[in-house]
């Protein structure tokens, strides 16, 4: 039995047909499901039940799912015992931000398909949480203040911000002196986030309220500079517009603790070699790039 048929299929599995499997691979659908057929005929029953809304899985198919999915990684576990310094192959599926991402994570993507040229590498940007496990990641990059979930994370580098405003803004509203103040102000938000300070050792949470929300960094900037309110926003979004003058830091007594940029991935006692080589590459470029080094709180 050919475990890159295993692999197909699970991909099926998880992506919900044949047409979405073929995407995640970067492969045309034919390959996809010849290589499925041939292992159905191996098998001798049907795993997937193709109609015109798509495909499903059949009840043996959902049986073998998890299955082909353990012997997939002991293949893979089993391979990275044998050969440690192999050439990374295979594919690294990464979900990325889309604030910042195509400006600060793309070129370390490009250099990690560089140094691993076996490696196909897929990179999708949205500011969107992915399902890692259901939309077929290997790992994510995430930045901020983590969520609880059960997803296991690392540390690749700090990230902090800053409080900003336009000075129209200021000049019409004036500037919080104090967290208290912001009640006072328009708040330009992800959603319905809490935003916290520092008072010394003590963390002080505020919950702001606004009119304006975006999920992308990048719109909260462009809607901070048009003069629609106050903002927090990493500082490697924001460095540009402080050194033109577009946005002024605001309430500076209190700056914002320092969040993390991370990489996330599925549950497991030890990660693909492949998301580990990537994340320390990660650590390695994040030290070495100025608009995050200087995150150093």
């Amino acid at each position: 039995m050919d475990t890159e048929d295993l692999s197909i299929f699970v991909e099926i599995a998880d992506a919900g047909g044949v047409s979405a499997a073929a995407r995640r691979l970067g492969v045309s659908k034919s390959i996809v499901s010849r290589r499925l057929m041939r292992l159905e005929e191996e098998l001798g029953v049907q795993l997937v039940a193709r109609n015109t809304r798509g495909a499903a899985l059949t009840e043996a198919g959902n049986a073998f799912r998890d299955h082909a999915a353990r012997v997939g990684a002991e293949i893979e576990a089993a391979r990275e015992a044998v050969v440690p310094n192999g050439e990374l192959r295979g594919r690294l599926r990464v979900a990325v931000p889309l604030s910042f991402g195509p400006t600060h994570f793309a070129p370390m993507l490009a250099e990690m398909a560089r140094r691993h040229p076996q490696l196909h590498v897929h990179s999708v940007y949205g500011d969107r949480f992915v399902d890692l496990i259901t939309e077929g990641f290997d790992c994510a990059i995430r930045v901020g203040y983590l969520q609880d979930s059960n997803l296991i994370a690392r540390r690749i580098g700090p990230i902090s911000g800053k409080l900003v405003a336009s000075p129209s803004y200021i000049e019409a509203h004036g500037a919080p002196d104090t967290p208290s103040d912001l009640a006072a102000h328009q708040a330009l938000m992800q959603g319905t986030e809490a935003w916290q300070f520092m008072d010394g050792d003590k963390v002080m949470t505020v919950k702001p309220q606004g009119r304006f929300k975006a999920d992308n960094a990048n719109a909260l900037a462009a809607a901070a500079a048009a003069g629609l309110g106050v903002a927090w926003i990493p500082d490697c979004v924001t460095h540009e517009y402080i050194t033109s003058g577009a946005l002024v830091p605001i309430m500076t007594r209190y700056p914002p603790p320092t969040a993390g940029a991370y990489v996330v991935r599925p549950p497991g006692q030890h990660p693909a070699r492949k998301v580990r080589i990537f994340t320390e590459l990660l650590i390695e470029l994040l030290g070495d790039d100025p608009r995050f080094a200087s995150a150093e709180p």
